[in-house]
């Protein structure tokens, strides 16, 4: 069979449809602000639920979609990115353009239905995903903390979305998962960092795979334990945890502080890599943690 054939092929089509929209990344991002929804409401109400997670899921394939069509040239350069959908010759830039607008579109609309804070949210997001951050990938390493804050809305989305409040809550929330994406990210950009250098992308706080960025790494890791259990203080208004689930995220996070300073200790791609395996678990059982707690509590 041609590869024009198989470029047509429906299995293609909607491969190339979810790396266009990096849709395990979209999927988890629509987890995080499912989690925030459930923590900020009284009573789930199933409707905005469903909006969320499509809207969720529109603004966060649409900054992807962004991305790679700006990218498009880099991403040929990298063994991680060159077979992706615009640089392999599957889409066109025109194609892909249509599908980031179209998703830009109806994740605003979808997100307003709910309640126009959380539609502004999503919309800052994109912007600053797409139009900050993006560019900055290739210039300095202060992109990762640009991109930390689109990366952290999506948790606290969800609380906005349930109560069309910005307060303390959602706040707390951002900030727990604005912290985490530091060693999350530079645990991608260590043991990525031959193949971003052939992108020109600057990923880690020393530009080095060094005792500098391992010792950062470690902070913002104990940074991030510390903002997530805040809530176990009451200092965080209506965002509660129970000294049991407390004690939980704390040894959750110390499981990722382990990998942390292993890669302070080994400085390899392998630890680097486990690093980063530990903080996309920690992430997630944290708000099921929160989730689980308030409805048991």
């Amino acid at each position: 069979m041609s590869n024009s054939k198989t470029s047509l092929s429906a299995p293609s089509v909607i491969s190339d449809f979810k790396e266009i929209t990096k849709m395990r990344l979209a999927l988890s991002v629509v987890f995080s602000s499912i989690a925030g929804y459930l923590l900020g409401v009284d009573t789930v109400d199933f409707k905005t639920l469903v909006l969320l997670a499509f809207g969720g899921y529109f603004m966060v394939g649409a900054s992807n979609a962004f991305n790679q069509i700006i990218e498009k040239d880099l991403d040929a350069l990298m063994d991680r990115t060159k077979n992706r959908p615009i640089p392999a010759g599957r889409m066109s830039v025109n194609t892909a353009f249509v599908i980031a607008s179209i998703f830009t579109l109806l994740g605003i609309i979808i997100l307003y239905t709910i309640n126009k804070q959380t539609a502004m949210f999503g919309a800052i997001s994109i912007f600053i995903y797409t139009c900050v951050y993006t560019p900055l990938k290739t210039k300095t390493p202060i992109s990762v903390f640009v991109g930390a804050i689109p990366g952290a809305i999506p948790f606290m989305l969800g609380w906005v979305a349930a109560t069309d409040n910005f307060g303390i809550e959602p706040g707390t929330l951002f900030a727990l998962q604005f912290f985490w994406q530091f060693p999350h990210f530079w645990a991608i950009g260590w043991f990525l960092f031959e193949d971003y250098k052939k992108g020109g992308f600057f990923m880690l706080p020393t530009g080095k795979q060094d005792k500098g960025t391992a010792v950062q790494t470690m902070m913002y890791t104990i940074w991030t334990i510390l903002v997530s259990i805040i809530p176990v203080f009451g200092f965080t208004g209506d965002l509660h945890l129970s000294i049991i689930a407390a004690i939980l995220v704390f040894i959750l996070g110390l499981g990722m502080l382990y990998y942390a300073i292993q890669l302070f200790k080994k400085m390899t791609e392998q630890a680097a890599k486990q690093l980063m395996l530990a903080s996309v678990s920690y992430i997630t059982l944290v708000q099921i943690v929160y989730v689980v707690d308030k409805f048991i509590s």
